[in-house]
């Protein structure tokens, strides 16, 4: 079987479609990534095959959102997100005539795919790590947080996903009827229907410890497990990071991954360290696209850009981040006391689980992190570090996660009698 695997956004989006593929690899499958050319090293590096995309998206991302100053600069940022948007649709058209698929797994951020597997009458799969497309009574949509108005509400709360279309109808429409010979797309079509009515089948690479599938999932969804990413050799650490770990005490983590966006990043590194100190902690700083700042000439701190999640949680007390699904699982799993400190999107959604699994403290908003009244920052460390129901918790719940073969099941889905 050919599955060609389309995704797109940050590392932490790509790294488990690349999983995904080499456990299609290890079953006998052939597989394929379409993903930004920005990422070939990461892709090609774990022996999957890049079949790239135009990855302007990716370097505004890197490089300029940060730097975004007004309107003039937004409504630029905001052409060169459109002019990268249709060319990514034309490069994921190129890479399924090239590669000539018989199923297709796509990330919902890779517009095209889902009418690239129409239009060569392919199956299609969804695969994205947050419960956000298949309705459910337990909870609402993870983009809006709780609320307290019931199950009908909490299903219906899923029709924003209706806003694919009403935001890039047009852009789609013009892709499926210049390109694809298709006809147009309904305005509030929800994109997660097959011509027949019936549901798109969806992955989700998820620990079902930390969100157990809800009891009125359909057949067609499927919490699989995370889909973790081994880096092998390249996950081999610095002579900095080994020496500053085997110097002292396990540190505690400090990253916030790709949130480089908007200012606050000084003071945000200077909370967060302080509050660390006053507890007598080291520190593993990651500063990442510029959510936290370097910290030079210091002896309890090591800054870095970045580092291997898989291999260098075991080897911290805690881990302190911004709540992107694949770092909450790589912290989880790893059994260590989290805390959430969201910025946006789904990321409030995984600070709630990680408290209500009694795994961390509640989440410290990015907005509490940047203001000087730190009573919030100071309960939420001192529970993470001292509450030792939290604790053990965390490495009960590390053992649970660390029985999952979340790839394993997904292949077993995508590939089985009764596969998509």
């Amino acid at each position: 079987m050919k599955v060609l695997i389309y995704a797109n956004g940050t590392e932490g989006d790509i790294r488990p479609f690349v999983a995904l593929a080499r456990g299609l690899h290890a079953a006998g499958h052939e597989a394929a990534l379409c993903a930004p050319e920005g990422f070939v090293e990461l892709v090609t590096g774990h022996g999957v095959e890049l079949l790239a995309m135009d990855d302007e998206m990716l370097q505004l991302m890197q490089g300029t959102m940060a730097r975004l100053r007004g309107p003039l600069d937004i409504a630029r940022a905001a052409r060169r997100m459109t002019r990268s948007m249709r060319q990514m649709m034309l490069d994921q058209w190129t890479a399924a005539r090239t590669w000539r698929p018989d199923a297709i797994v796509y990330h919902p951020k890779t517009l095209g795919a889902p009418h690239v597997a129409e239009a060569l009458d392919v199956p299609a799969t969804i695969a994205l790590p947050l419960p956000m497309f298949t309705p459910t009574g337990e909870f609402p949509i993870p983009f809006i947080g709780d609320w307290p108005l019931g199950e009908a509400a909490n299903r219906a709360s899923y029709r924003m996903n209706h806003f694919e279309m009403l935001i890039y109808g047009s852009m789609i429409n013009a892709f499926r009827t210049r390109t694809l010979g298709l006809p147009a797309k309904a305005r509030l079509d929800d994109l997660k229907h097959r011509r027949d009515g019936s549901r798109v089948p969806t992955l989700y690479p998820i620990s079902p410890h930390l969100v157990p599938p809800p009891a009125d999932y359909p057949a067609s969804a499927h919490i699989t497990g995370a889909w973790s990413l081994d880096d092998g050799e390249e996950a081999e650490p610095s002579a900095a990071l080994e020496d500053f770990l085997t110097d002292g005490e396990p540190p505690v983590y400090v990253g916030f991954g790709s949130m480089g966006f908007g200012s606050g990043a000084t003071q945000r590194t200077e909370h967060l360290v302080a509050a660390l100190r006053r507890h007598g902690r080291r520190i593993v700083l990651a500063t990442g696209w510029g959510g936290l700042t370097a910290v030079e000439g210091a002896e309890d701190v090591l800054s870095l850009t970045s580092a291997s999640h898989e291999w260098l949680f075991p080897r911290v007390e805690a881990v302190i981040h911004h709540g992107g699904s694949g770092t909450v699982h790589a912290g989880l799993r790893a059994g260590r006391p989290t805390l959430i400190c969201p910025f946006l999107g789904d990321q409030p959604f995984w600070g709630k689980r990680v408290q209500e699994a009694g795994v961390g403290p509640a989440p410290v908003p990015r907005r509490v992190l940047a203001s000087d009244r730190g009573d919030r920052l100071e309960e939420a460390v001192d529970r993470l570090l001292h509450d030792d129901g939290i604790r053990e918790r965390a490495a009960e719940l590390g053992r649970a996660m660390r029985t999952e073969d979340g790839v394993a099941a997904a292949v077993e889905i995508l590939t089985g009698d009764d596969g998509p």
